[in-house]
């Protein structure tokens, strides 16, 4: 996922270029670090435009930005928006970290928004298996549905190892079918972002 001056109009024709690249796939967005430009209409251009080269887009985002997102995803129905760690509050654990989620769970209404389960651990104040976080999942999951319900690690700054974070979804979520891990592990993220799925051995 790669990252642009998302305030500066001018980089509209870099979105046609941008998916030659060898491995891009869309683009990463902290808008939290554009709030400003967000709320002057600086950033208006964008959503248009990843829309019109099917270019996905990745979010992190703030309370006080959902609403925005909302307008956005319902305004382009063919820009598909992904909802970066679930928008966990970095910094918090348990409850205070997950304060956004009802917020989430909303935007799941618009088919073209999905929800990236990633970093999770690191918003526990539990050990693994982390069994605050199911409930989380699971909330999830039900809104969403394992199409568009994305795992992920976020490895730098997990407090438990890369198996672990597997582990986490494929050995400690039993109400999860092998169907729906199929999906959640990498096919609905493969199929979000037009990535070739790997040949069968």
């Amino acid at each position: 996922m790669g990252r642009i001056g998302v305030d500066r109009p001018e980089n509209k024709s870099l979105l046609s270029e941008l998916r030659k690249q060898p491995g891009m796939m869309g683009l990463r967005l902290n808008i939290n670090q554009h709030k400003a430009s967000v709320a002057e209409g600086k950033t208006d251009w964008l959503w248009p435009e990843a829309e019109r080269t099917r270019t996905p887009l990745m979010l992190s985002v703030t309370t006080d930005l959902f609403p925005e997102v909302a307008k956005i995803a319902a305004k382009y129905p063919g820009l598909r928006l992904a909802i970066d760690h679930l928008a966990m509050v970095r910094g918090k654990k348990d409850a205070a970290a997950s304060v956004n989620l009802p917020h989430v769970l909303a935007l799941a209404k618009w088919p073209n928004v999905s929800a990236k389960c990633s970093a999770l651990p690191s918003y526990s104040s539990e050990s693994y298996p982390y069994p605050g976080l199911h409930e989380t999942i699971r909330r999830v999951y039900d809104a969403f549905g394992p199409e568009r319900m994305f795992w992920g690690t976020d490895l730098t700054r997990l407090p438990c190892t890369y198996r672990q974070a597997i582990t986490l979804f494929t050995e400690e979520l039993p109400w999860l079918t092998t169907a729906d891990l199929e999906w959640i592990m990498g096919r609905s993220l493969c199929g979000w972002l037009g990535w070739a799925m790997p040949a069968k051995v």
